[in-house]
């Protein structure tokens, strides 16, 4: 963690500041960078967009409330044990060619696992390796997942003939039909709904099915199972995601030009006529630029944007835009209870469980106490769409979660369990309901050097890492339009299989 006195100490003496009699900070121009940009933000969409004006020379400001960047995406230190904990287990898929891209840009596409099988557990405790076959694109998963010991031939027919109607389709589907409708009209089965599509959906949309836009529901397996077979592969951080997104990538945006502010929260954007001049910190100080990207969650776009665009029809149905909560649950045990890196668990309250000792090598702090807590094995247990947790003590939903462990594993029932942490993220993303897009902004707002950022805005993508970086390469896109050097940043999509196009039409 950087202190913001030290980060501010640096930049200072990399560009010198000045003090109106205004209260106005102003910048010092290089005489290379045509514009600069401030960027109210430092998630993924805010960092998307500074990594590339970075790398084409244009100076920015990056402005972030906390005392680390990464937004949503973030650690936080157990005091019992010493280790820094994700709020949630973000991975990625190798259909995120956006997020790959900005991984390789600043350094850190080393710090993921690429995971080329993933492990399933019914309620009969077996163990299915799901891999790709030696068949191309879109049959090379359906090996596996004809050999999943807990869905039945009748399950698979009826899988086969949902998939098949699902991809295969291109019609608008209505704006009132949630993916639940969808399903039921299509003859799935309620085995196959629960051990299925409940099982992927839910993680990878952390919504519920009746919550789910059936276009966005169809863009989960066109992308990462259908189009192309590298499109499935789970890559998973190999550190702590405050690591991921620390010092390193600090330093990589400082050394290109790149101003980063810490602890700099942004109370209110400054306009004047059909121009925004500059933002008021909550401090007072005032920053000027030349164009400015809002990249914060969407429930605080609106308190920020100036009074005389709230109301825009690109901008109305912002307030409207809903959030899911995801749960993680941390435990700690005195010996290992499995050595899977990872397995997906079906029809119980656990979804996910990440072996955080085998993925996460770097998770407990260098200079932390060592104890039998702090040494002993983790493992986070990931609930997406927790709401039904909303109410519920702490304790009870450890209990559950550690009882179905307990089922799974034998070494489980034999461990002591250390330690437990249950963590809710309660605005984690964007819930991708019916019609959603319908009130997605795009990048561009009603005022020319203003632009939006954040998966939450139109990107084609639902609530994602991916959504998040495309967002900020778009925005960027429009501002170097506007200073005459348009570029395409946004990077293509993995190539279709010639096979996926003449089965499905994709």
């Amino acid at each position: 963690m950087i202190a913001f006195d030290a980060v501010f100490s640096f930049l200072s003496s990399q560009f010198p500041l000045r003090q109106s009699s205004l209260g106005t900070v102003s910048r010092k121009r290089d005489h290379r960078m045509d514009a600069h940009v401030v960027i109210i933000g430092g998630g993924l969409a805010g960092l998307a967009a500074a990594s590339a004006l970075a790398e084409r020379g244009i100076r920015a400001t990056l402005l972030e409330s906390r005392p680390r960047l990464g937004g949503r995406a973030s650690s936080f230190v157990d005091r019992e044990t010493d280790a820094l904990i994700d709020n949630c287990q973000h991975v990625s898929m190798g259909c995120c060619t956006n997020f790959r891209h900005f991984c390789q840009s600043v350094g850190i596409d080393q710090c993921f696992r690429e995971q080329r099988e993933l492990f399933f557990i019914g309620h009969d405790g077996h163990v299915n390796t799901l891999s790709e076959s030696r068949l191309p694109a879109p049959l090379h998963l359906w090996p596996a997942l004809r050999r999943l010991s807990y869905l039945s031939a009748a399950n698979i027919r009826s899988l086969r003939t949902g998939l098949t109607a699902l991809v295969r389709a291109t019609a608008p589907y209505a704006n009132d039909q949630s993916f639940a409708d969808w399903l039921h009209t299509h003859g799935q089965t309620p085995e196959a709904i629960e051990r299925f599509w409940n099982v992927v959906l839910v993680s990878a949309l952390s919504e519920s099915l009746d919550r789910i836009d059936v276009a966005h529901a169809r863009k989960v397996f066109v992308d990462a199972f259908f189009a192309n077979r590298r499109g499935w592969r789970v890559n998973i951080p190999t550190i702590p995601l405050d690591e991921l997104y620390g010092e390193p990538l600090i330093g990589w945006l400082t050394s290109r030009g790149i101003g980063v502010w810490l602890q700099s929260g942004v109370s209110r954007i400054l306009s004047e006529g059909d121009r925004v001049q500059g933002v008021e910190l909550r401090g007072g100080e005032r920053l000027e630029a030349d164009h400015f990207i809002l990249a914060v969650p969407h429930h605080l776009v609106l308190s920020l944007l100036p009074e005389a665009i709230k109301n825009e029809n690109n901008l109305a149905g912002i307030g409207r835009l809903t959030s899911a909560p995801i749960s993680s649950v941390h435990l700690w045990f005195d010996r290992s209870i499995s050595d899977l890196p990872h397995a997906v668990l079906i029809g119980r309250l656990s979804q996910w469980m990440f072996n955080r000792t085998l993925l996460q090598t770097g998770s407990r702090r260098a200079d932390g106490p060592s104890s039998p807590v702090s040494d002993g094995y983790c493992y986070q247990v990931v609930i997406s769409a927790s709401r039904q947790l909303q109410n519920r003590p702490s304790e009870d939903v450890v209990a559950e979660v550690v009882a179905e462990l307990n089922e799974l594993w034998p070494a489980a029932r034999q461990a002591q369990l250390l330690h437990s942490r249950l963590v809710t993220e309660h605005k984690a993303v964007f819930s991708v309901t019916p019609g959603c897009d319908d009130i997605r902004p795009v990048q561009q707002t009603p005022i020319d050097n203003l632009q939006l950022a954040g998966d939450w805005t139109r990107t084609g993508w639902p609530a994602t890492m991916e959504g998040a970086v495309r967002s900020g390469y778009l925005a960027c896109e429009n501002i170097l339009a506007r200073v005459g050097r348009p570029e395409r940043l946004v990077q293509p999509d993995l190539p279709t299989s010639l096979l996926s196009k003449l089965m499905l039409g994709l």
